[in-house]
């Protein structure tokens, strides 16, 4: 700046160069590099002088600070509990699950135990042995060995709501019974039948043997095979069971509704006077009837009731007195009701044959069996009891069970006989079921089927506009 003013105010500065301080001697321009020096000294006094000023005014300004009091108060700590052992690790059990045909000795087998450890298992078990006679696919068992392989523990499920663990590190073994915790959570499903009972099922969400169980409770009124139509429909409120937190399996029916051809059938889960459950109708009779509809799992019926059909092997005209139900050699054959085995061994014709006298009037009978259950002569048979399976011994061009229901002796349609209706509950009983159960569940379902009615005219309303 002090250049380019000199440039431009050069007239001025040529009339004022003799001003100066000193006349004495001729003074020597002021260079830039002293002026350099000049401007730093400034603003080094300046800078200086403000770090000595502001921080005295501000301490001036500052209030004196007041004494916070602090009280000091005693704090009795808890004491520590010496550590007088150190924590147990943790065991290292090993769980096994139980494969389709496998056993229990072969699972010990698999695991590196001899059969003499598990003889120890069985005689320590004691009467929770029981347990271990039939085991199923997906059964879970543990072990606990030492570092050596030396069994030193095993548990397993004595029933679904207790566990029961065998030790063997001790001087005798010792058995422990440990409750388990079981929680039962409740869904309701709806279908409606448009190609099979197991497709609307899985469609509604239920599992194939929550399906199964809803067709076991009306096999006494409906043929599941024959009786359906597309537009039958069904309600069910059931519960699974979780245990420890855990899913553990399908648990039972509480109540249900079926529409077949029109007809509504019902059933509700009670609880009788002698402890057990069981599933009645609407009117309090039990669903289990007398006598079984169909006694076996059949694929269909191959021959039905006539008076006069053409035999397939003796080539004539005779009378087919029962009903002949096509099955797979080795399908088991049930009991199609209480009853006293009156005869079994071979009949000609018949093959392998069993009869049962239910009472005085009812009889039925077996035929064409390929063996027969470990059932004797004269022996009682429950309902639903397996006496025999599936063959095609006798006259039969293949494996099929050859079914009749007699009456006094004289064969009827086992399709379209009236079978005897069960006794209902007790008068005291009846009113507790209709009271507790009926009412309450029957409000559920008219609620659900409601909403259902209500949600279908909604979609046919929706597909009209």
């Amino acid at each position: 700046m002090r250049r380019k003013a000199q440039r431009r105010h050069s007239h001025f500065y040529a009339r004022c160069a003799h001003w100066s301080f000193s006349h004495q001697q001729e003074v020597e321009p002021i260079r830039w590099h002293r002026e350099r020096w000049i401007l730093a000294g400034t603003a080094l006094l300046v800078t200086a002088l403000a770090g000595f000023i502001l921080p005295a005014w501000g301490s001036a300004m500052r209030p004196e600070p007041v004494a916070t009091r602090h009280d000091v108060l005693p704090l009795t700590l808890p004491k520590t509990p010496a550590l007088t052992a150190q924590a147990p690790l943790a065991e290292d059990w090993q769980a096994v699950e139980v494969r389709p045909g496998q056993t229990l000795s072969d699972i010990f087998q698999d695991v590196g135990l001899s059969l003499a450890d598990l003889q120890r298992v069985m005689d320590a078990a004691g009467p929770a042995a029981h347990a271990l006679h039939n085991i199923r696919p997906q059964q879970e068992f543990d072990f606990l060995l030492d570092a050596n392989g030396a069994l030193i523990g095993f548990r397993f499920d004595k029933d679904p709501s207790s566990r029961a663990v065998l030790r063997f590190d001790g001087g005798m073994p010792k058995l422990t019974i440990q409750a388990r915790a079981l929680e039962r959570r409740e869904h309701v499903a709806h279908g409606r039948i448009e190609s099979s009972l197991f497709a609307a099922g899985a469609k509604a969400g239920m599992s194939a043997a929550m399906v199964g169980k809803l067709a076991d409770l009306f096999k006494y009124d409906i043929d599941f095979v024959q009786d359906l139509r597309d537009g039958d429909s069904f309600t069910v409120i059931y519960d699974d069971v979780y245990r420890d937190g855990s899913y553990f399996g399908e648990g039972d029916i509480v109540a249900a509704e079926f529409v077949n051809q029109g007809h509504r059938y019902t059933a509700y889960r009670f609880k009788k006077a002698d402890g057990n459950y069981g599933w009645f109708s609407e009117d309090g009779r039990p669903l289990q009837k007398s006598f079984l509809r169909i006694p076996v799992d059949f694929t269909r019926i191959s021959s039905g009731f006539s008076v006069a059909r053409l035999h397939p092997i003796l080539g004539r005209m005779r009378a087919h007195k029962g009903v002949d139900y096509a099955a797979p050699t080795g399908t088991p054959i049930h009991a199609a009701g209480d009853g006293v085995v009156k005869y079994k061994g071979w009949m000609n014709g018949y093959g392998n044959f069993v009869v049962i006298q239910h009472n005085g009037a009812i009889s039925t009978a077996y035929g064409h069996m390929s063996r027969f259950a470990a059932v004797r002569l004269g022996q009682h048979v429950a309902q639903g009891q397996v006496i025999g399976y599936v063959g095609m011994t006798g006259l039969a061009t293949g494996p099929h069970l050859h079914y009749e229901f007699r009456v006094n002796g004289v064969q009827r349609d086992p399709q379209s006989v009236t079978l005897p209706k069960p006794e209902p509950l007790p008068p005291t009983q009846l009113a507790r079921f209709k009271a507790e159960v009926v009412r309450p569940q029957l409000a559920r379902l008219k609620a659900l089927d409601d909403t259902l009615k209500l949600a279908h005219a909604g979609s046919l309303a929706r597909n009209d506009d």
